[in-house]
């Protein structure tokens, strides 16, 4: 876990005290399941709820010598109880206090995980609502396509998130399960009524079937998500780190009064945020393979998942974590240039509007194949004009593109001029904004 990447909140669910805090809950949860059940007398269980504690110091002296963890946690338990320590850790082996236990961690961190999801919708939300009307240009392999809005753009964010955010909730039960099934899983030292009713004192729900360990699927399952969470971060990251470009400037990080962007270079304003989430969404997908590689255990288990899990579970958690709040803070103060956005779509002197016209030949009875050629034929001269560097509008306004199609005869006397102008007309292309906004945030929360 780096500090300079984790959040307060987050942090403490998975530093030891909270491990060992964890593990204690699920032990303090078995006692009261077994007195329950009538095994443990009243006065041992109060005792042991009352008085167990735990010691990370003494936890670890002693590990020094056993080199097993949970055992020199109930060792050190039992340091701080009498005689009724013989219940603790009664009739479970070590996966049944640590899986469950983790279970409890894995699930309190993804609700953090679903609330920074949803506060950055509302971000995004908020951003499309504002840029709806803003024109820009859409590109496709980094060149200009045809006009659509910034809102537009913001909205496929929001749908994407739209997608994690359910498959989040619904991982949510996948991973909060427990077991207490016993050393190889078989319920042999434990009823199955123990096992529902710990499991349904902690706020889980027992696993139908495990052997020693929790299945593994479910994490994965949830380092997947985290993942493709993480990517989808990544392209909104990448979006505006193209955006800030010199050479476009349609959008910018916020800049802070008294920030420096380069130590030798004074002017430089740099888009650090998105190119750290960048970054961070690279090492939240690297945890999925490992968690993966984890799912096949030798029989009904071996210890080559606890190394990995020892790593990937809290960076996990921590790194999506902090890498959430710097995007939504990051699309919050994202500083919008609607002129340069203009700038830039009239940039190619009228060459977006090329479809608008392809698609009015046809009416006329001409094939697309002919249409084509006239449409794309006057294009070329266009972009010769540009690499020239002939002005995209003349001084009546009108742009190279319109300057052509006007002069061509053959495309005059198919359509007349009026009918070419009209295709000029950014409004046909943002007709259909409002309704695709209703289908995306009609609902939404």
């Amino acid at each position: 876990m780096v500090e300079r990447y984790a959040r307060e909140e987050m942090k403490k669910l998975w530093d030891m005290n909270a491990k060992y805090s964890a593990w204690l809950e699920v032990e303090k949860a078995l006692v009261r399941g077994w007195n329950k059940l009538g095994l443990i007398p009243d006065s041992d269980c109060e005792k042991i709820c009352k008085n167990a504690k735990f010691d990370i110091a003494r936890i670890d002296e002693i590990e020094a010598v056993t080199k097993h963890d949970l055992i020199a946690f109930t060792t050190s338990v039992a340091e701080s109880l009498g005689e009724e320590s013989r219940w603790f850790h009664y009739g479970i082996t070590s996966s049944d206090c640590i899986d469950t236990a983790v279970a409890l961690q894995m699930r309190d961190s993804l609700k953090i995980i679903i609330e920074d999801v949803k506060a950055l919708r509302e971000a995004i939300k908020k951003r499309a609502m504002e840029h709806k009307d803003t024109l820009m240009v859409g590109r496709s392999h980094g060149i200009h396509g045809e006009p659509i809005t910034f809102g537009l753009i913001c909205a496929i964010w929001y749908d994407e998130m739209r997608r994690h955010l359910e498959a989040l909730e619904s991982t949510l039960e996948v991973i909060s399960v427990g077991q207490l099934s016993g050393a190889m899983g078989n319920l042999a030292h434990t009823p199955l009524e123990l096992e529902e009713l710990v499991c349904e004192n902690l706020g889980l729900k027992a696993a139908p079937v495990s052997n020693q360990v929790i299945q593994r699927d479910r994490y994965a399952r949830l380092m997947s998500d985290l993942a493709l969470l993480a990517s989808s971060c990544e392209k909104i990251a990448v979006e505006i780190r193209h955006l800030q470009r010199t050479e476009v400037y349609e959008a910018e990080e916020y800049f802070s009064e008294g920030q420096k962007g380069s130590s030798a270079m004074p002017h430089k304003r740099n888009p650090v945020l998105s190119e750290n989430i960048t970054g961070l969404c690279r090492m939240i997908r690297s945890f999925a393979i490992p968690a993966m590689e984890n799912v096949a255990l030798w029989h009904e288990r071996d210890i080559s998942h606890s190394s990995v899990e020892r790593f990937i579970l809290p960076d996990s958690f921590i790194t999506t974590d902090f890498m959430l709040c710097r995007l939504k803070g990051l699309i919050e103060k994202l500083v919008i240039y609607p002129k340069n956005m203009m700038k830039n779509l009239n940039l190619t002197g009228g060459l977006v509007f090329s479809q608008r016209i392809l698609l009015e030949l046809p009416k006329k009875g001409v094939s697309r194949e002919d249409a084509y050629k006239i449409v794309q034929r006057n294009a070329m001269k266009v972009w010769a004009d540009l690499q020239e560097g002939k002005a995209a509008v003349n001084e009546r306004g009108e742009s190279l593109y319109l300057q052509y199609l006007l002069a061509d005869s053959e495309l005059v006397g198919l359509i007349g001029q009026e009918a070419i102008k009209e295709c000029f007309e950014f409004s046909y292309y943002t007709k259909n904004v409002g309704a695709i906004f209703k289908r995306v945030f009609t609902g939404s929360e």
